[in-house]
């Protein structure tokens, strides 16, 4: 027979075997305090929201009104593309960045590749070459084009005037940013030296992921180095060449501060793009309906540049 110590003996083995706050011995149901990954996105997707995508769409929005700046407005239809069509100086904007973007894309993509097929060969002071032609990409636009209006000083005895005197050429002198006949190629040529390097950079590791295994056997079957280059090392540099011509294109069409900084779109309009018309039509003329529909012009260009551009280079990086 059991006895009474023992029944109670056995009793508290059953209720440690249940172990602490199981009661009836049923399981005791944790809560999940995990926090859900997309709450993470949230502040930044809110930022977004209300600084890019709102103004953006409020762009589109404006660019059909009569908009000022302050106030109230009214729409108007399309009434500011019309305009636009009949403005003699956005007109002739569009054609100063057509022809600054060609300029820009085809000799900062040429020095770029130049450069970087110059610092890529073994020599000691290749880091150093790399960092000085580097460092006027990380330099602010503005600045460069304070430091362009020294070098393009009209004076005969300053900046390039004066190198071009003192080494005999002195009649190759020019108001280099006051005439209309140079200004704007003045400005290509700041922005080419300005980001050159950046284009090197790019066209650098695209070098660097050429495998030497290749050069070596075309080598052994004699090629020299032009075919070297034109049979292996450029088809390899599809890539490169795709994100250089990308970004070199668009960064030309929207091309402004250099622009604005070194000759205001002058002199009169013959360096005007449409960057600075429509920042002049909202800040200077006050407005803003129209010059948002010359950014809605302007982003629309961009976009079908681009994706043309994209497909086209996508298709030369296949058959490469």
């Amino acid at each position: 027979m059991t006895t009474t110590s023992e029944k109670a003996a056995h009793g508290q083995v059953g209720k440690a075997g249940r172990g602490p706050g199981t009661g009836s011995g049923r399981p005791v149901r944790h809560r999940d305090h995990t926090v859900p990954p997309w709450i993470f996105v949230v502040p930044a997707l809110v930022v977004y929201c209300v600084v890019v995508l709102y103004p953006s769409l409020a762009g589109v929005m404006y660019a059909f009104t009569d908009w000022s700046g302050i106030g109230s407005f009214s729409f108007t239809g399309l009434d500011n593309f019309r305009a636009l069509l009949d403005d003699s100086r956005a007109l002739e904007s569009v054609s100063n960045t057509l022809l600054l973007t060609v300029a820009v894309v085809v000799v900062q993509n040429g020095v770029g590749l130049l450069l970087a097929l110059g610092v890529h060969a073994d020599i000691k002071s290749r880091a150093l070459l790399r960092l000085i032609f580097f460092a006027p990409a990380v330099v602010s636009p503005v600045m460069v084009a304070i430091l362009w209006k020294y070098v393009y000083n009209p004076e005969n005895g300053a900046g390039l005037n004066g190198v071009l005197g003192a080494v005999g050429l002195g009649g190759l002198r020019q108001d280099w940013l006051g005439n209309p006949s140079l200004a704007l190629w003045s400005v290509a040529a700041m922005v080419v030296w300005q980001y050159a390097g950046y284009s090197m950079v790019v066209f650098l590791a695209g070098l660097q992921g050429v495998p030497a295994e290749l050069h070596e056997a075309a080598r052994i079957d004699g090629a020299g180095t032009w075919q070297r280059f034109r049979y292996v090392t450029w088809p390899l540099l599809a890539p490169a060449l795709t994100i250089n011509l990308m970004l070199s294109t668009i960064g030309g069409l929207k091309l402004f501060d250099q622009v604005y900084a070194a000759t205001n779109g002058g002199p009169g309009t013959s360096s005007e793009t449409l960057s600075t018309v429509l920042y002049k039509e909202a800040f200077v003329y006050g407005k803003f309906g129209y010059s948002t529909a010359v950014a809605l012009v302007l982003a629309l260009f961009v976009a079908a540049v681009s994706l043309v551009q994209l497909r086209h280079l996508r298709a030369r990086e296949v058959t490469a």
